[in-house]
């Protein structure tokens, strides 16, 4: 018996990194997964290593940033695999990494269209199918950057990810008495390909109490839990997943 047994899942920004490995998790535990991400060979990917593992999956590309996508990943869950219980709405971009004051306009825009919007976008095309089947789960990889520290040239960033810890609250506020349970992760400095070089994940890790960074597959475990019945009493929370960064500034 999986955690996610009989349960269907969306989950963005698939194909690398933290949806990769949620898609991979979340399948494990049994649920049926609806895959999203741009690129098409990397999604590919992840849903043929899904499917030989005996899971099952379907694929959706598509840009975050519009609401087309949304629905059309909402409408494959519902017509492949009969409705749709948990949303990871986990793609997002970090954006220009620069001064605020030399930040362009069209710069902001995206960023917060990319991360902030997009989970608006997702929320609402989500939440309405949830509500068919008695509620649902609806997670968004926040970040510890602009809810417990600010980094010098991640202003933008740091809006965008703030952003969706008021964004979880409101929807509890408005859904969760009728079983939508919202929640943002706080994902501290992770290996995937955004975290840079080398170098800039070295100097992540000094940040952290633990003296290290994330696997991906660290916080897919975190997405899992508030994905799961054992998260059956959280809504509108924050969960850091930052390897002790919030608590400490060393």
């Amino acid at each position: 018996m999986g955690l996610l047994d009989n349960k269907v899942a969306i989950i963005t920004g698939a194909s690398s990194g933290i949806g990769r490995a949620a898609a991979l998790l979340f399948s494990a535990e049994g649920a049926a997964v609806v895959l999203n991400a741009r690129g098409e060979k990397g999604l590919q990917n992840v849903a043929e290593t899904i499917r030989t593992a005996g899971g099952q999956v379907s694929i959706v590309m598509g840009d975050v940033k519009l609401m087309t996508t949304h629905e059309r990943l909402v409408s494959e869950a519902e017509k492949t695999f009969g409705g749709l219980d948990i949303a990871f709405n986990n793609a997002a971009t970090i954006g220009p990494v620069k001064p605020l004051a030399e930040v362009a306009y069209l710069e902001w825009e995206d960023t917060l269209a990319s991360t902030l919007t997009s989970a608006f976008l997702g929320a609402r095309s989500q939440i309405p199918v949830m509500l068919k089947r008695g509620g649902g789960s609806v997670i968004f990889t926040s970040s510890f950057v602009g809810t417990s520290v600010g980094l010098p040239g991640m202003g933008v960033y740091a809006a965008a990810k703030a952003g969706l810890t008021g964004l979880v609250k409101g929807i509890a506020a408005d859904y969760a008495a009728k079983g939508i349970r919202a929640n943002a992760l706080m994902a501290g400095g992770t290996n995937t390909a955004m975290a840079g070089d080398a170098a800039q994940k070295e100097w992540a890790a000094s940040l952290h109490a633990m003296k290290r960074i994330a696997q991906p597959e660290e916080i897919a475990k975190a997405a899992l839990f508030l994905a799961s019945p054992m998260s059956s009493f959280v809504a509108g929370s924050g969960l850091f997943v930052d390897g002790g960064n919030s608590a400490v500034k060393l």
